[in-house]
């Protein structure tokens, strides 16, 4: 009888014992899902755990994009190149060195405003001599009777100046040098403009 009590009391220390280790088991199982769960944070979590780490990473991105090279519009190709001899001029209607009226094209003198014989009035043009270049337009008509003997441009006085020896003029109406023309200019004409006038090669004033 005390033997097989004992037997009984044995039985249920082992029970309770098993199902002791068995609800152990359960919750160390769940405590292993947890801590992987744990063992792999989200990118959030890790850059506010580690700030310094995110913070390399953005600064690689930003030197990345600083060192992307900024693509270069292309070159405008010229519709009609050559070359000619360039006279100065200004003509602000001051009455000065001849000066007859505002520029045929509407728009007040300026720097960058050119006179051609023939070509369409707000035609834009890159001259180039000596290296330098300029890109301008044309706002008025001339040279006049020079341009029968191959003068057929006209150049603001800055411009001219410029194109020379690339320093300014002494006023509007004079370049401040002994030089009247540049032989052997370059023109590009890049667009053909809408007013009146005719395209192609330059042609005499009144042709």
């Amino acid at each position: 009888m005390q033997k097989r009590a004992t037997n009984l009391v044995l039985t249920g220390v082992t029970g309770t014992f098993m199902a002791g280790m068995l609800v152990a088991g359960v919750a160390a199982a769940s405590g292993d899902d947890s801590a992987r769960q744990q063992l792999a944070p989200s990118q959030q979590a890790m850059a506010a755990a580690r700030p310094d780490i995110a913070n390399q990473s953005n600064s690689k991105q930003l030197t990345s994009a600083k060192k992307a090279p900024a693509k270069k519009a292309p070159a405008k190709k010229a519709l009609l190149t050559g070359t000619t001899t360039a006279s100065y001029f200004w003509d602000d209607g001051s009455g000065i060195n001849g000066d007859t009226g505002a520029p045929a094209g509407g728009k007040p003198m300026q720097k960058g405003l050119f006179a051609s014989p023939s070509w369409p009035l707000h035609t834009k043009v890159r001259v180039t001599y000596d290296g330098r270049s300029k890109v301008g337009f044309i706002g008025d008509r001339g040279p006049g009777k020079p341009s029968h003997n191959g003068v057929m441009l006209d150049l603001d006085t800055y411009t001219f100046r410029y194109l020379l020896d690339g320093k300014k003029p002494a006023s509007k109406y004079n370049a401040g040098t002994g030089e009247g023309h540049l032989k052997g200019l370059k023109y590009e004409v890049l667009e053909w403009g809408s007013g009146p006038g005719k395209k192609g090669k330059p042609q005499p004033f009144g042709r």
